[in-house]
C-alpha cells in the first residue's frame, strides 16, 4: 500500500507559538517514515492548497524545523481566506481534493482557530463524498482563548504574559510621572467578542490597589458616564489611572467603540483605536492629560517573552495531531485538558474534541470570571489564567537580536491548471 503524504497549513492571526505546533507536526511525522511520506506546507495557509502552491518540507533540514519551535509569525504564510459553505461553492472543496489526490495527500493537519476547524470538518465529510477520503485533524491556534472543548489556546499563555508584564511596566513610568505629567494611561489589546487577553493584564497586580485600575470587556456594555466617573474617582483616589481596553468594547446596542466601515475577509468590521477613542472622552470631560497605547501585532509576535507553558502546549497539540492521525482517528481537534492541580503544580493532558464541536464557535468570559461592577476579574478568574503564563523560554541571541528560523521554501511542481479563487 503506498503511504500517503500529508498537508499542514496555518491560518488566520499568527502567534508566538504557531510554528512551535508546526514544529511538533513536521518532528511527529518525521518520526513515521513508514507511515507518512512527504509533509508538504500550503502557502499562505489554505490558499497554497487551492492555488496548488506546496512546499515540501522534507527540503528542509531538522535544525531548521527544530528553529521554528521559536519563531513567531507563520513560517509558511497564513491568511485570512475563509472557505464558503458547500452548498454555495462546491467547486472550492472539489479543487482541495483534486490538489490533495495529484500529490496523493491523504492526511490534513489545519492549525487554525474556529473558521479552520470548520473548514477541516468539511473537507473530512467532503472528501468522502468525492470517493478520496482524507483524514482531518485540527491543531488548535488562537491569542483569543475563544475556542470551546479546550482548556486554553495555544497562543494565548504568551500574549497573556506580554499583557501582563508590559502593563506593569508602563504602571511604573505612569506612577512615576503622574504628579506633573500623564494622569491617565490607556492600553489597548486585541479581542473582539471576547475578553480573555484583556483580563490577563490584571496577573500584573500583586495587591489589591495596584494597576491596572479598570478593565473594559467586550463581555460587559460600555456606559460612557459609568466610566469617566470610575476614572475621576480613581485619580482622585491614586494620583493616576489604568486602564485596559479590548478592541471590542461596545455600547448597549452593540456598536463598537472603534468601528469602522471595512471588513475582513471573515467579514468582520475593522477594529482598532479604542484607546484614542477612550483617551479623547477622558480630555474632553475631566481634562487629564493622557496617554495611550495599541499593542497590535506587538502582543501576539513577542516570542522573546513567551510563556514556557504555552510553548509546550503549542509544541504538543501538533505532535498529538499526527499521533491521532496515524491511531486511525479523523475530524477531530486535539485539545488542552487541565487536569486536578496538585498543590500550586498546573497539570494538563492532550484530550481531543469533534471538529464539529469547535467549529465556528466563540468562548466568550464566563461570567463568574468578572467582578461584580464589570470592571475587574475575579479571584477564579484569576486562578486560571495564572499558570498560563508561567516559565520563559527564550530563543537563542546574537549580536543582541533574536536568532530565527528561516525556511528555504521549495516548491513542489504543480500538476493542475490553474485555479480562480
Amino acid at each position: 500500500m503506498t503511504v500517503k503524504n500529508a498537508f499542514y497549513a496555518q491560518s488566520g492571526g499568527v502567534t508566538a507559538v504557531i510554528n512551535a505546533s508546526a514544529c511538533g507536526v513536521l518532528e511527529a511525522a518525521r518520526r513515521h517514515p513508514d507511515k507518512i511520506g512527504t509533509v508538504y506546507a500550503g502557502h499562505n495557509g489554505i490558499l497554497g492548497a487551492l492555488r496548488e502552491e506546496l512546499i515540501d518540507t522534507s527540503k528542509e533540514s531538522a535544525e531548521t524545523i527544530a528553529a521554528l519551535r521559536y519563531t513567531p509569525g507563520g513560517a509558511f504564510g497564513s491568511c485570512r481566506f475563509k472557505m464558503s459553505s458547500i452548498e454555495d461553492n462546491e467547486v472550492q472543496y472539489q479543487r482541495l481534493i483534486e490538489v490533495f489526490q495529484a500529490h496523493n495527500i491523504g492526511y490534513f493537519f489545519y492549525n487554525g482557530g474556529g473558521d479552520s476547524m470548520d473548514t477541516a470538518h468539511k473537507v473530512s465529510y467532503y472528501s468522502k463524498k468525492m470517493g478520496y477520503p482524507i483524514t482531518c485533524i485540527g491543531v488548535p491556534k488562537t491569542v483569543d482563548n475563544d475556542l470551546p472543548a479546550t482548556d486554553t489556546c495555544p497562543g494565548f499563555g504568551s500574549v497573556a504574559k506580554y499583557v501582563a508584564t508590559s502593563i506593569k511596566e508602563a504602571s511604573l513610568d505612569i506612577e512615576s510621572m503622574h504628579e506633573t505629567s500623564t494622569k491617565v494611561f490607556i492600553m489597548e489589546v486585541m479581542g473582539r467578542h471576547a475578553g480573555w487577553i484583556t483580563a490577563a493584564a490584571a496577573l500584573a497586580m500583586e495587591e489589591e490597589n495596584d494597576p491596572p485600575h479598570m478593565l473594559l470587556f467586550p463581555e460587559v456594555d460600555f456606559c460612557r458616564e459609568s466610566f469617566l466617573a470610575k476614572v475621576q474617582r480613581i485619580v482622585e483616589q491614586h494620583g493616576y489611572c489604568v486602564i485596559v481596553a479590548s478592541e471590542g468594547t461596545h455600547y448597549a446596542d452593540g456598536t463598537f467603540l472603534s468601528a469602522s466601515r471595512t471588513t475582513d475577509a471573515f467579514g468582520h468590521v475593522q477594529l482598532g483605536g479604542t484607546a484614542p477613542i477612550l483617551a479623547r472622552m477622558v480630555k474632553d470631560s475631566l481634562g487629564y492629560k493622557y496617554h495611550w497605547a495599541v499593542l497590535d501585532y506587538l502582543q501576539r509576535s513577542a516570542r522573546h517573552l513567551a510563556s514556557a507553558v504555552d510553548v509546550e502546549q503549542a509544541y504538543a497539540v501538533g505532535s498529538s495531531a499526527v499521533e491521532f492521525a496515524l491511531s486511525g482517528k479523523n475530524g477531530v481537534m486535539a485539545t488542552i485538558v487541565r487536569e486536578e492541580n496538585e498543590g500550586d503544580e498546573y497539570v494538563w493532558s492532550i484530550g481531543e474534541a469533534p471538529l464539529e464541536m469547535v467549529a465556528n464557535v466563540e468562548m466568550k468570559m464566563p461570567a463568574h470570571f468578572i467582578a461584580p461592577d464589570g470592571l475587574h476579574i475575579t479571584e477564579e478568574c484569576r486562578t486560571y489564567l495564572q499558570p498560563l503564563i508561567q516559565g520563559e523560554d527564550l530563543p537563542p541571541f546574537k549580536k543582541g537580536v533574536p536568532v530565527f528560523a528561516k525556511l528555504e521554501k521549495h516548491f513542489v511542481e504543480k500538476k493542475l491548471p490553474a485555479f480562480d479563487i
